[in-house]
């Protein structure tokens, strides 16, 4: 199963259209608090640079002295922070929920809700709002982190979090969810719907009989710590 597909599920989870048996959702009163949180940062203006009809990227700034030091500052201070967390058990223990455990795929995201909740005002690298692990075998190996930002949010507010010369955050755009019953649609062969169909368009949408979701989430950036370069460790697609 793609990345994409993976980003399609996570869309209709948060959208409360997949079955609770296929997500953990634990905390009940962090879940709660995200939900709203979750609006805020699905809604507000996105002028930003196209990555194919479902991604938007800030754009790319010219580097400014500082920036560098400033973006090597966040990757010095979650290093030690997230360590522990090559053990994933203590991840579990710490409050971040596998996201589709059963499910193949290609990097796992550990979520910690109360850190989503924090991170639509606060930003402290300490606490990503989601680990980054790959599967071999029953064992999870700790990758990267992922922090999160609502969509409203301008490029310099991102900017001020992690310099844009450096990381680019992205958004998942114009998802058209598909009418209840029909999810598997998203899955087969030259989809439709979701963030890996054909449709890009509210008109589209709507014409299929779908909901138009001009943005899934809000604004993510991944962090590979342990990577050699800022190239690497910013990656946007690992």
């Amino acid at each position: 199963m793609s990345y994409r597909v993976i980003l399609v599920a996570l869309a209709l989870v948060w959208a409360g259209r997949l079955d609770a048996q296929e997500h953990h959702h634990g905390d009940a009163a962090a879940q709660s608090e995200l939900d709203p949180v979750t609006r805020v940062m699905s809604q507000g203006p996105n002028e930003h640079h196209h990555m194919g009809p479902h991604m938007h990227l800030s754009a790319l700034r010219e580097v400014r002295p500082g920036d560098r030091e400033r973006a090597q500052a966040v990757v010095e201070l979650v290093r030690p922070a997230v360590e522990k967390y090559r053990d994933h058990l203590v991840a579990l223990a710490d409050g971040y929920q596998i996201f589709l455990p059963n499910v193949p795929q290609k990097m796992y995201h550990f979520t910690h809700y109360g850190h989503a909740v924090a991170a639509a005002t606060t930003f402290d690298p300490t606490l990503p709002t989601s680990l980054l692990y790959q599967k071999h075998g029953e064992r999870y190996t700790l990758i990267g982190v992922m922090y999160t930002a609502p969509v409203g949010f301008t490029e310099d507010q991102l900017d001020r979090r992690i310099p844009l010369s450096v990381a680019q955050w992205h958004q998942h755009v114009n998802m058209c969810r598909p009418p209840a019953g029909r999810q598997r649609e998203m899955f087969g062969p030259n989809p439709r719907f979701g963030l890996n169909g054909s449709i890009a368009t509210q008109a589209e949408c709507d014409a299929a009989g779908g909901t138009f979701m001009p943005h899934v989430f809000g604004w993510m950036v991944h962090m590979y710590p342990w990577e050699s370069s800022a190239d690497t460790i910013w990656s946007v697609q690992r």
